[in-house]
């Protein structure tokens, strides 16, 4: 079985510790590198060729978001998830701009932590469902891609209901089987979310832009 290569990036050892812990069990994952900080973790990861990258955002030195956007420069396919005990929108649109495949809270069951890191080795986004709802909610009113505002044309009840399930990494077939659809019509839905949203893809529609300050 081929393992799912990680690499731990948080500048508590506690923490580290218990991440490899929680990991240690699963016959397809194996830790193959911790970092103390940003420097470091992008050191390793150019080193340890991870699959998938578990990275703190408060760290002396080197932060998250900076470490993030080097690493994503460097190797351009890398699949990082942000684990953090922050959870405002600001913070997450940032992480995901800067080049994260997902967002983590550290309160969150050591379960959903496997299904992420298992989502997102496979290239799909994750954000679990409460942190997509708050994403949401916090940027419902600002100006989407190319200066559009997104109530100017607001989505309907159901490509909301997508795109938060767009949010929990969930693929199309996914979503036609949670809200019975077909999976052609999910597909078209998502569709028409991209070009409302003015964004190019699915990632980019989990956090369709950057808060713009008028």
């Amino acid at each position: 079985m081929k393992k799912i290569k990680i690499l731990i990036v948080d500048d508590h050892p506690m923490m580290r510790e218990a991440l490899v812990t929680a990991l240690g069990d699963e016959a397809d994952m194996k830790v193959v590198g911790e970092a103390t900080d940003g420097a470091e973790g992008i050191k390793l990861a150019v080193e340890c060729k991870p699959d998938v990258i578990l990275m703190d955002l408060l760290m002396p030195g080197m932060g998250g978001l900076e470490a993030i956007a080097r690493i994503c420069e460097v190797i351009p396919d890398a699949r990082i998830i942000v684990v953090t005990s922050l959870e405002d929108e600001d913070k997450i649109l940032s992480a995901i701009q800067a080049g994260a495949l997902g967002y983590f809270p550290k309160t969150a069951p050591r379960t959903f932590l496997l299904e992420a890191i298992r989502k997102v080795a496979d290239g799909v986004p994750y954000l679990p469902s409460g942190i997509a709802v708050k994403l949401f909610k916090g940027i419902r009113g600002t100006k989407a891609l190319g200066g559009r505002s997104a109530v100017d044309e607001p989505l309907t009840s159901r490509q909301d209901e997508i795109l938060a399930l767009i949010g929990e990494g969930r693929s199309d077939q996914e979503i036609a089987k949670v809200l019975h659809l077909e999976e052609a019509t999910v597909r078209s839905h998502v569709h028409r979310i991209l070009q409302r949203l003015g964004v190019e893809n699915r990632a980019q529609a989990v956090a369709y832009a950057k808060r713009i300050r008028e």
